[in-house]
């Protein structure tokens, strides 16, 4: 007899037994828009990374002048990475898991880090577009009903 799935939400996912036999504890059957807002800040902030990216990728392909090549090698891969990174936090924190809100606390720090230097420095529109949804993204990630629902732990089932 199969036993129905942790999230409702994810019927793909595997049971392999209740909280009382140490199993996954079950996350509530309704999604709160706070997890489709922070999922979805989260994933416009990897887009804009991801551009960021492709932008500086070109920039480096077409010649521009750098002071230290692998230097510039070397920032490439961090944006690719910390863009896969925020991809992987939006998607599972989208289905419930307790993991991902420290990331997207941490990616949301670092936006209001830049945020207010570029909205002091002249740039005021491109400021308030990078603090305003890390604003209500951290408000989101506390929110009792975000953190209920994001609480299933990453080991209770296959992740990818």
């Amino acid at each position: 007899m199969s036993r129905p799935p942790v999230n409702p939400a994810d019927p793909a996912d595997p049971q392999p037994g209740g909280p009382e036999a140490g199993g996954p504890v079950p996350a509530p059957a309704v999604r709160p828009a706070g997890i489709t807002v922070v999922s979805v800040v989260t994933a416009l902030e990897a887009a804009a990374l991801l551009v960021a990216a492709g932008w500086y990728g070109f920039q480096l392909l077409t010649g521009a002048p750098v002071l230290s090549f692998w230097g510039a090698v070397f920032t490439l891969g961090l944006l690719l990475a910390f863009s896969a990174w925020l991809f992987a936090v939006s998607h599972f924190l989208f289905r419930g898991y307790r993991w991902p809100r420290a990331g997207a606390l941490v990616a949301q720090l670092f936006m209001l880090t830049i945020g207010f230097p570029t909205l002091t420095g002249g740039y005021p529109l491109a400021g308030l577009a990078m603090l305003l949804p890390a604003a209500l993204a951290i408000v989101l990630l506390f929110d009792k009903r975000v953190i209920a629902f994001a609480s299933r732990p990453g080991g209770s089932s296959r992740a990818l």
